[in-house]
């Protein structure tokens, strides 16, 4: 009878018992030996692509393989998330998580995927406010002039967002109820063309993410009535928050990755590992300050509950302002 080394019989046996591992499971170390794509909502431009892109950018250099920024708009970013949460759950398909995905959850009626249960988190990474801002045809200076202006002309006022659902539409949604103003909402898909109209005065108003608009306000080209956070910006610092007029108002916006459910808990721990690591490099930190944002460094788990505590909040909005999308 012929027999087999000792050294083979034990690879053999190591080989078997890898096979009857998760494929994920088994890859994870690898990971990743191909391109992951990270799928973004909305157009390039705005707020979440700049974030998505500064991210993905880091993870390229990092681990390796080049992360493909993948924009896919429509349905206030619901397509987005619906492909996200039924791609194979490897590590390869990665969704930018944003205001939207927990706003969505109440907004719309019918839905192809839970978030909560379908996405897993694996690390914020911003957190920036938005800015109330005007074209500066406007003749409002400040939170205050504004209502009395929108008080004055009832129903004239548009106010943008780019979508229905995003943290810009129930930005407004939430002043509109808390000061009794009117206003027109126009949604669009995405902020860079809702902000091609702002400047071009087709509409009035907006409560953009501050990356987006910061660049304008600074040249003079949007004026910024007020940030929606409860503390001032440090980068609109003569800014005040609209709570300074409006007693109790706040939202903001964050960005994060999240996954599809199941995907292995090595991957989601090396990509929270990196962002986490971004989260302390001087340079990311300055492109970060420059944006507005706020570093959000935590866990897998510390995003979840982020996550989880932003749709419970603005499920409550959604039901005071009887806001409801089939």
């Amino acid at each position: 009878m012929r027999r087999f080394p000792m050294v083979a019989v034990r690879l053999a046996l190591a080989a078997a018992c890898i096979s009857l591992l998760p494929s994920g499971y088994a890859n994870a170390a690898d990971y990743p030996t191909r391109q992951p794509h990270v799928i973004v909502g909305y157009p390039p431009g705005g707020s979440t692509d700049i974030c998505a892109r500064l991210f993905s950018d880091w993870l390229s250099k990092r681990l390796g393989q080049q992360f493909i920024v993948e924009n896919r708009p429509g349905a206030g970013n619901n397509l987005a998330t619906d492909a996200v949460a039924k791609a194979p759950p490897d590590g390869y398909t990665i969704l930018l998580v944003n205001p939207a995905n927990t706003i969505n959850a109440s907004l719309y009626k019918h839905l192809n995927f839970n978030f909560l249960r379908d996405i897993a988190p694996v690390g914020g990474f911003i957190r920036v406010p938005n800015v109330m801002e005007v074209n500066p045809e406007v003749p409002a200076k400040n939170v205050a002039e504004f209502i009395a202006y929108v008080k004055a002309n009832p129903d004239k006022v548009n106010v943008a967002s780019s979508g229905n659902g995003t943290s810009i539409h129930l930005s407004g949604e939430l002043f509109k109820m808390m000061t009794g103003t009117k206003m027109t909402h126009v949604p669009y898909k995405g902020s860079a063309p809702m902000l091609t109209d702002l400047l071009g005065g087709q509409v009035q108003l907006t409560f953009d993410n501050l990356p987006s608009s910061i660049g304008h306000i600074k040249a003079g080209k949007l004026r910024a009535l007020a940030v929606t956070t409860a503390q001032r910006s440090d980068e609109l610092p003569d800014v005040p928050t609209v709570a300074e007029t409006v007693p109790g108002y706040e939202a903001s916006a964050f960005f994060g990755f999240g996954v599809p459910a199941g995907t292995p808990k090595e991957i989601v721990e090396i990509l929270n590992k990196e962002i986490n690591l971004a989260l302390k490099d001087p340079g990311m930190i300055a492109k970060l300050k420059e944006l507005g944002g706020t570093p959000i460094p935590g866990t897998p788990e510390d995003f979840g509950k982020l996550v989880a505590d932003e749709t419970a909040k603005w499920e409550k909005v959604v039901r005071a302002a009887d806001l409801s999308i089939n």
